[in-house]
C-alpha cells in the first residue's frame, strides 16, 4: 500500500501523538529496503547502528562508525521522499564533548540528509541535547536497554525491573522532553513502566520491546522479514520468512548453472 501523505516531519509526528494516531517506524540501512519501507507508509525509518550487527556482522552495536552510518543513511535518505529519517549517532560520536556531538550531528544533516538525530542515554546527556536542538537538528532520545551500554549493563537485559532503576528511568525521559527531545525510545522495559513513561510525557514514546502502550513502535527491518536470525527477542514478530525464500532461490540458481540449466538461449543475446 503507497500512502499518499504528505512529508513526515518532526512536527506531524507530534501531532500524530496528539491525535492517538500510532506511529510505525522501522529501521532501514539501504536504498532498496528503505523505499520499499517509505511505500508501505512507514512514519519513521531510523538508520540504526543495529546495522552493525545485521549488517556488518559484528557482535554489538560499539565498533559502529560515523563513516558506517553515514554511507548507509544517505543510501535510506535518497529512497525517502515521505517517511522522516532519523539517523542513529554511533557509540563514542557524542559522549566525549558537545561540540564533537554537534559536530556529528551536523555531519548526518548536512553530509547524509537525514531530518533527525538519535542519542542513546538519559539525564546526563540533556545538555548535549539541547546543544544539538540549538544547531536547529531534532532530536529523539533513547531510554531504558540502550545497547551502546551493553559493557556496563552486562548484555542484552531487560531494564528497569526495580522500583529505584524505574524511577530512574521515569526521569531519565521526562529530563529528554524538557531538553527538547521530539520523542523517545522506550527499549526493553516492562510494559507497565512504558506505560506510565507514556503517560506522563507529552511528546510520542516509540517501543521496542516495551508493550503496546507506547505511541508507536519500531522493530529492526531485518527481524520483520526474517532475513536475520542470529537473535529472536521476544518481542520481535516475524511478518516473512523472507530468507527462507532467499536462500530457496539462491539454492535453485546453483543448481541450475551447476547442471548447465541456465543460461538458456531465452536468456541470451543474439547476433
Amino acid at each position: 500500500m503507497k500512502s499518499e501523505r504528505k512529508k513526515v516531519t518532526v512536527a506531524s509526528i507530534g501531532k500524530m501523538r496528539q491525535e492517538g494516531e500510532k506511529i510505525a517506524a522501522l529501521t532501514a540501512y539501504d536504498f532498496p529496503t528503505a523505499t520499499l519501507a517509505d511505500e508501505a507508509g512507514v512514519d519513521i525509518i531510523l538508520v540504526g547502528d543495529s546495522l552493525g550487527m545485521v549488517v556488518l556482522g559484528y557482535e554489538n552495536t560499539l565498533r559502529v562508525t560515523m563513516s558506517d552510518m553515514l554511507h548507509h543513511a544517505s543510501a535510506v535518505t535518497r529512497a525517502c521522499p515521505r517517511a522522516l529519517v532519523v539517523g542513529d549517532m554511533p557509540f563514542m560520536s557524542f559522549q566525549e564533548s558537545k561540540e564533537m556531538a554537534v559536530r556529528n550531528a551536523g555531519r548526518f544533516v548536512k553530509e547524509a540528509g537525514v531530518d533527525a538525530v538519535k542519542i542513546e542515554g538519559g539525564e546526563s546527556l540533556t545538555e548535549t541535547v539541547e546543544h544539538i536542538i540549538r544547531a536547529s537538528i531534532p532530536v529523539m532520545g533513547h531510554v531504558g536497554l540502550t545497547p551502546q551500554s551493553i559493557l556496563k549493563f552486562g548484555g542484552y537485559k531487560v531494564q528497569g525491573k526495580k522500583v529505584e532503576d524505574a524511577e530512574r528511568l521515569v526521569k531519565d525521559a521526562k529530563a529528554l522532553e524538557e531538553a527538547g527531545c521530539f520523542a523517545v525510545v522506550l527499549e526493553g522495559i516492562p510494559w507497565k513502566l512504558a506505560q506510565r513513561i507514556t503517560s506522563e510525557l507529552t511528546v510520542p514514546t516509540i517501543g521496542i520491546g516495551a508493550g503496546p502502550h507506547c505511541s508507536g513502535q519500531v522493530l529492526v527491518l531485518h527481524d520483520v522479514i526474517g532475513l536475520f536470525s542470529k537473535y529472536a527477542p521476544r518481542f520481535v514478530k516475524r511478518y516473512i520468512e523472507a530468507g527462507d525464500l532467499v536462500k530457496d532461490a539462491f539454492v535453485r540458481y546453483v543448481t541450475e548453472v551447476k547442471e548447465g540449466k541456465f543460461p538458456t538461449l531465452e536468456y541470451s543475446y543474439g547476433d
